[in-house]
């Protein structure tokens, strides 16, 4: 059996890190597992990296932005089928 390295199959752009985000101050007291819906952006849980001064949350489910697919579909030219 061929084992391929985990690091092989991720898909490279799946890690996404913002720094200098701000957030209310409700999160002070978020606790490992904890989960949140920041808005627009998706679903997240507090990782257990977090600590007082430093905050990690992954993203658990993106929000489809429905808005942006309809602004593109309204900007591209109308197509004709023949």
């Amino acid at each position: 059996m061929n084992r391929i390295p985990l690091r092989n199959v991720l898909n490279p752009n799946s890690v996404e890190r913002l720094q200098g985000c701000r957030g209310e101050r409700a999160l002070q007291g978020a606790v490992v597992g904890q989960r949140f819906q920041f808005e627009r952006q998706g679903y997240f849980c507090v990782d257990s990296d977090s600590t007082g001064q430093r905050l990690v949350f992954n993203r658990t489910v993106a929000l489809r932005d429905s808005w942006a697919k309809i602004e593109a579909e309204a900007s591209s030219p109308t197509r004709r089928h023949v």
